[in-house]
Parts: C-alpha cells; sequence; structure tokens
C-alpha cells in the first residue's frame, strides 16, 4: 500500500511517498480501507522529534492521527464491526498511521461514522472532537452556567470546542483574529476577544475553565481570567508529573516533567488555581457519544481545505502557517 513516511526527525522536513505492507491484523483489530484522513499539529510535532522522549516511535513512520474509512477485515475477537461498516477513529498513540491507504486498530479506539457527514468531515473529528470531550467534560467536568475561555477558536481544536461548551450550556470566550471573529459567532461564542485588538487577561475575568492551545505567555496570562479553584488545562504543554505518572514514564522522564512544568504549577498554586496538561487519547466509546451529538446538529465540521492524498506534504505545510479555519483534510480515497 501507499504510505507518507517519517525516515528521520528533521524540522519541516518532507515525507516520503514509498509502498510498505498491508498492517497486520492483531485478535481485536479492524483493518480498514482509509476513504480520508486529517492533519493536526501534532503531525508535525511528532515529524519534527519534538515528542520522541515521550512518543518512542521506531522509524520509519507512517504519520497521521484521523481515519474516517470501511472495515474490510477484522480480527478474530472482533465483535462490534463487520466487513462493510463505515467507521471513523484517532487511532491510539502508539498504533498511528494514517496518511496511509489502509490501517489497522483496536476495535475499542473506532466508532461508527455519523450517518450524516461525509467521509471527509468524518476525517476532521476524532482528533480534536476527543480534546474537547476530554479536556471540558472528563477533566473540567463543565457545567450549565459556568464560563469558560478557550484559546484559538478558529482553530482545529477551537471550533468544536466552542460548540460542545455551548452545548453544555456554558458561557464561552474565545480569542481570535479579525477575520475569524464571525465563525467564532457562528459557532456560539458569547465573547470574542480579538487578539489584534485587545488583551484578553485585561477584558476577562471570574472564569471557571480555560483551554490553552497556545504558547507560554498566553497560558501565563490566563491565570488572571480564572477565579480560585479554576482549571486551567493545556494542550500544548508543558506536561505535568501527572501525566508522566499516568502513562507510565520513568524515573528521570517524570523528574523531567516535574522541572518543564514547575514554573507553571508554581504560579498557578499562587492564584489558586488547578493546572494540567492533557494529552488525548484514543477512545471509541466516547466518539460514539460525539457521533450522537454531531447527528443531533449540535456539533458540526469546520473544514478549510481537502486536499488530495499525493499533496499530503503540501497539506501538512498549510497546517503550519496557523492560519487555517477548522480542519485541512486529505482525500485517500
Amino acid at each position: 500500500m501507499k504510505a507518507f513516511l517519517v525516515d528521520r526527525y528533521a524540522k519541516g522536513a518532507a515525507l516520503r511517498l514509498g509502498e510498505v505492507p498491508e498492517p497486520q491484523l492483531l485478535d481485536n483489530d479492524v483493518l480498514v480501507q482509509i476513504h480520508a484522513t486529517s492533519v493536526n499539529p501534532l503531525d508535525g510535532k511528532i515529524r519534527d522529534g519534538e515528542f520522541k522522549l515521550i512518543l518512542p516511535y521506531r522509524l520509519p513512520l507512517i504519520l497521521g492521527n484521523d481515519v474516517a474509512g470501511v472495515v474490510v477485515r477484522v480480527g478474530p475477537k472482533v465483535r462490534r464491526f463487520k466487513p462493510g461498516d463505515e467507521v471513523y477513529a484517532r487511532p491510539a498513540k502508539d498504533r498511528i498511521g494514517t496518511f496511509a491507504e489502509f490501517i489497522a486498530m483496536n476495535e475499542a479506539d473506532v466508532a461508527a461514522k455519523p450517518k450524516n457527514l461525509t467521509m471527509e468531515e468524518a476525517a476532521s473529528m476524532p482528533l480534536v472532537a476527543l480534546t474537547a470531550w476530554q479536556a471540558l467534560v472528563e477533566r473540567a467536568k463543565l457545567k450549565k452556567g459556568q464560563k469558560v475561555l478557550i484559546h484559538a477558536g478558529s482553530g482545529g481544536v477551537g471550533v468544536i470546542a466552542i460548540q460542545l461548551a455551548k452545548h453544555i450550556g456554558a458561557t464561552v470566550a474565545t480569542t481570535t483574529s479579525t477575520a475569524n471573529v464571525d465563525l467564532v459567532k457562528s459557532l456560539g461564542a458569547d465573547v470574542v476577544i480579538d487578539y489584534k485588538k485587545d488583551e484578553f487577561e485585561n477584558v476577562l475575568q471570574g472564569y471557571d475553565v480555560v483551554l490553552n492551545s497556545l504558547g507560554k505567555d498566553t497560558l501565563e496570562k490566563s491565570l488572571r481570567v480564572l477565579k480560585p479553584g479554576g482549571k486551567l488545562i493545556s494542550i500544548s504543554g508543558p506536561p505535568d508529573p501527572e501525566f508522566a505518572k499516568e502513562n507510565g514514564f520513568g524515573w528521570l522522564l517524570q523528574q523531567v516533567t516535574r522541572a518543564l512544568s514547575f514554573g507553571i504549577r508554581r504560579k498557578s498554586k499562587r492564584h489558586r488555581v488547578n493546572y494540567s496538561f492533557l494529552f488525548m487519547a484514543a477512545n471509541g466509546g466516547q466518539l460514539g457519544q460525539i457521533a450522537s451529538l454531531i447527528e443531533a446538529g449540535a456539533i458540526r465540521p469546520v473544514i478549510d481545505r481537502v486536499f488530495p492524498f499525493e499533496k499530503t506534504n503540501e497539506a501538512l505545510t498549510y497546517v503550519e502557517t496557523g492560519r487555517a479555519k477548522g480542519k485541512i483534510v486529505i482525500a485517500v480515497k
């Protein structure tokens, strides 16, 4: 099968299009013919080697973290899926590889594709929707009437997180550029801070939750927006000791994460705020719940552009400009 591969970690390097064997099927696996995938900032970070300490992949590696497609074969212990089923998924972090024609995944990580979405639309959802769900529903336990600030509202995670928070019944503030103010309002944002005109930390206060996907400055300024007991959840780091413990890292890596997050954890304590780092996990059950919300019209995909499979490198470059509205999708089949 054809696949786009990382041969060695290098910042901004092009992926190599090559021929590789079809993935092997384990007992609990489904083999999916990939119809569409999508690009996430995570893909560029993996290629650049930024995650090699916490995600020790063997190279060459097939990149790609989102998939929508059709089940073509199932392992002997699979009970939930059969050949011909249309599915979508975010593969487990140690089994990524959706920039390809086929992928094998554990059935626990897979869900039925939302019936009202095309393959391209469905492929735009798994990683960002799971991130929003795990941040707002699982970690923050966001409730009706609470206030949440979602940074980068027009980005891949932002466009879904705004819709999910509104569905829960929260008041939603977001940051974006002038060009995307109308988009985030159409998704349900109640308060929109145009970062080219205003400093969000001077406008907002008394918030229960902040979801951060930006850099260190934004992370630290977000502390001023939260009320005591509020939650600052960051998907862009720095990783904290809790994350290291959950992932079974050795003593040395636990100390590294402790050092990396020491500054923000200390400042959070001073503000009486809880800081945590979230690295989303594959979860077919949650994708099933998200599919129900999509089918009910509570959440809709936002796609900027669709690239053909052979232009995967161009799709990756476009995402790295940081200007995409919502998601960049790759049509594979």
